[in-house]
């Protein structure tokens, strides 16, 4: 015969006269639900809620938000009127463009969906600047920038654009009367219609000077060009043409002149003859103090100090026109200066020599160097039009900006407030000019001391040359 397996839940049960028990006994749950649940956290430690009552709430809120999130947002959505021919739900089409936003300059393939761009990549198939850094690739996160500009502003308010052109063209008009000089800071333009517009702007307001400023820049290497070619430009190299590379603290890998100097000397790097066992590449020496991603690639690295490498590039440049120029090498250095000089002796022609020295005399050296040795990667007439920025100009607008000898403002495509290192100066200056005009995508440090902020389009959403 079975019996009913009795269980003791405590001690207590011994004892069937105990009160305890026999409350137990007549309450299903031991504690009645509490009113002061959460009530006030400065006496938590004497609330009596009980794990079951927590789990209770719990699940309520948890059953409740379930419910009440079930229902979804009603989302209409809006076919074309009349659809482009081109354009197919679902498959995205390509577009060649380029972009030149004062900081770089590439040849992209923008892809998109139902005229949307989703993805910048580069073209591969473009004869220039074929390549696209992490901030190319980046680009298109602005055109979606919530904090973009949606119209023009005056003294921070909203405005339209009649009154906002209307303003603008007093302001012109009276300072040009006093003739009181307006300085037009623009970054480095590739597009000959915009060049045009600025053009026909100074002719009509005769007080305008044009300052351009490249946030990266390349002043004295422009600067050296000019003095031996008598254009302001940047030389060129197409390293897929050379079997020796000697670069001085040239990042040409990375955002150098520009960038876009990794697809030829990819090329370049290709091993030849594999069948013959008589492979062939080009050879990279890098001299650089910093540790950058030219040196990371190159076959023999050298750290030197910033002055060491100017002495190294009068060491080369004095070997190759046979003259004795006083400088100083340690034993190791030296090494390695002889042997980038007789690397360029066996190649040549087929040699390149570059440098990211910020000074005039290191880079007209260079110029001079790939000259002697009729470098075939260096071609002079076919330079580089990236930049055309001049530090002298930019240095000589801030002294004036700052001693009050500029009447007028206007920024396009630059932020000077920002870039440049007197920035809290510098705005306090323009917050005294007489008029201060902006050209910007959103309110970033320059818009935001100017009295005249223009809203201006993204790249990827107009049509230029």
């Amino acid at each position: 015969m079975s019996t009913v397996k009795k269980y003791w839940k405590s001690v207590d049960q011994l004892d069937q006269k105990n009160p305890i028990v026999v409350k137990l006994e007549q309450n299903e749950f031991p504690n009645k639900l509490p009113q002061d649940f959460n009530k006030d956290d400065s006496k938590i430690e004497d609330v009596s809620t009980s794990r079951r009552d927590f789990l209770k709430y719990a699940g309520f809120t948890t059953a409740a938000a379930t419910v009440a999130a079930c229902e979804g947002p009603v989302i209409k959505s809006v076919p074309y009127v009349v659809q482009p021919e081109r354009i197919r739900p679902g498959v995205a089409n390509y577009y060649a463009s380029a972009i030149a936003d004062g900081y770089d300059f590439a040849s992209i393939l923008v892809k998109t969906r139902e005229g949307r761009p989703i993805k910048i990549k580069r073209n591969s198939d473009s004869p220039l600047f074929g390549s696209a850094n992490a901030r190319v690739h980046a680009s298109i996160l602005s055109m979606y920038d919530s904090l973009r500009l949606r119209g023009p502003k005056i003294n921070k308010t909203d405005s339209n654009w009649n009154d906002f052109r209307s303003e603008i063209t007093k302001k012109l008009d009276l300072l040009s009367k006093s003739n009181k000089p307006i300085v037009l800071l623009t970054q480095t333009f590739a597009s000959p219609t915009a060049k045009t517009v600025i053009k026909k702007l100074i002719s009509k307001y005769p007080n305008i000077t044009q300052v351009i400023y490249d946030t990266v820049s390349e002043s004295e290497a422009l600067d050296a060009f000019e003095n031996t070619y008598g254009l302001r430009a940047l030389a060129d190299y197409d390293f897929s043409k050379s079997e020796t590379i000697i670069s001085i603290d040239a990042d040409f890998l990375g955002d150098w002149q520009g960038g876009g100097y990794d697809k030829n000397y990819a090329k370049a790097r290709v091993p030849e003859n594999k069948t013959h066992g008589n492979s062939k590449m080009s050879y990279h020496m890098q001299f650089e103090s910093n540790m950058t991603l030219s040196g990371a690639n190159a076959d023999k690295r050298i750290p030197c100090t910033p002055s060491e490498l100017k002495t190294v590039l009068a060491f080369i440049y004095g070997e190759l026109i046979n003259k004795s120029i006083d400088t100083t090498l340690d034993s190791k250095l030296e090494k390695f200066a002889f042997l980038a000089l007789e690397r360029i002796k066996s190649s040549g022609t087929k040699a390149a020599v570059v440098s990211g020295i910020q000074d005039v005399n290191a880079q007209e050296l260079i110029l001079a160097i790939n000259t002697i040795i009729k470098s075939e990667a260096f071609d002079p007439k076919n330079p580089r039009l990236v930049r055309k920025g001049n530090s002298n100009e930019v240095n000589k607008f801030v002294k004036d900006l700052t001693s009050e000898k500029i009447s007028g403002l206007i920024t396009v495509g630059v932020n000077p407030v920002l870039n440049l290192s007197n920035g809290s100066v510098i705005s306090d200056a323009i917050k005294k000019l007489d008029l201060s005009l902006s050209f910007s995508l959103k309110m970033d440090e320059t818009a935001s001391a100017c009295n005249y902020v223009a809203a201006t389009h993204h790249y990827l959403e107009s049509w230029g040359d």
